[in-house]
Order: structure tokens, then C-alpha cells, then sequence
């Protein structure tokens, strides 16, 4: 399984910004996917996750209201629409993938056995 993450960019606070990660090497409609950050300096840490059929979704308390995750079966691809973006959401976005997890660890890390490469947001104030 590969996965390729893309659409960061520089942005002014209040913009938005949709990330999408293209899922090759495997059914795609099978695994669940995940989108993680990390800030210069900080740990990385959960921003969204959407199982395999799109019926479990979960936010992080940082992001609720303002990110939206999405999953395209037929292309393969997972989506993180991210709206009314500010400086602090800066960072390095990476998506995940797994092929089992059960609702209550969608949001660790070890959970996701594949990752993509990531792709920089930066929000300017």
C-alpha cells in the first residue's frame, strides 16, 4: 500500500485548504483513513479519521467544526477539507491507512500501518 498526500499550501487565517491522499497498492474501500499533523517542535497528533465505510467518524476536540474528513471509494482517495484555518494549524499533514481498526483507536497512531509522506500547511496571520 502507498499512499500520496497533496493540496498544502500557504494560506491566510480564515482560508481553507482541502488535502487529499491517493490510496494505491490495495482496496481502498477496505482500509480506514487517517490524517495526522505535526508542528516544528511538537509531537505529531490526530486531526481526523473515517472508517472503511464512511459510517465512524472522528474529530479531533481541535479541529470539530471547522475540518471535514471524506473518502472517495471509486477514486480511491481520502479528503481533509479544512475551513476557517488559523496560524496555529500549522504543519506538516500526513495521511494513514489500516486495514483493521476498531472504533475506540482511530485516533492513534500505532494503529495506522501505512503512512504517505506528507504535505505542509502553513496559515500566516
Amino acid at each position: 500500500v502507498q499512499l500520496q498526500a497533496s493540496g498544502g499550501g500557504l494560506v491566510q487565517a480564515g482560508g481553507s485548504l482541502r488535502l487529499s491522499c491517493i490510496h494505491s497498492g490495495g482496496t481502498f474501500r477496505n482500509y480506514a483513513v487517517a490524517w495526522f499533523r505535526q508542528a516544528p517542535g511538537m509531537d505529531r497528533e490526530f486531526v481526523a479519521a473515517i472508517k472503511r465505510v464512511g459510517s465512524g467518524i472522528v474529530y479531533a476536540d481541535s479541529v470539530k467544526g471547522r475540518f471535514t474528513i471524506s473518502r472517495d471509494n471509486a477514486r480511491n482517495t481520502g479528503y481533509l477539507q479544512m475551513n476557517s484555518l488559523r496560524p496555529e494549524d500549522t504543519a506538516v499533514y500526513y495521511c494513514a491507512a489500516a486495514s483493521t481498526v476498531i472504533t475506540s483507536n482511530l485516533a492513534s497512531q500505532t494503529a495506522y500501518a501505512y503512512w504517505g509522506q506528507g504535505t505542509q500547511v502553513t496559515v500566516s496571520s
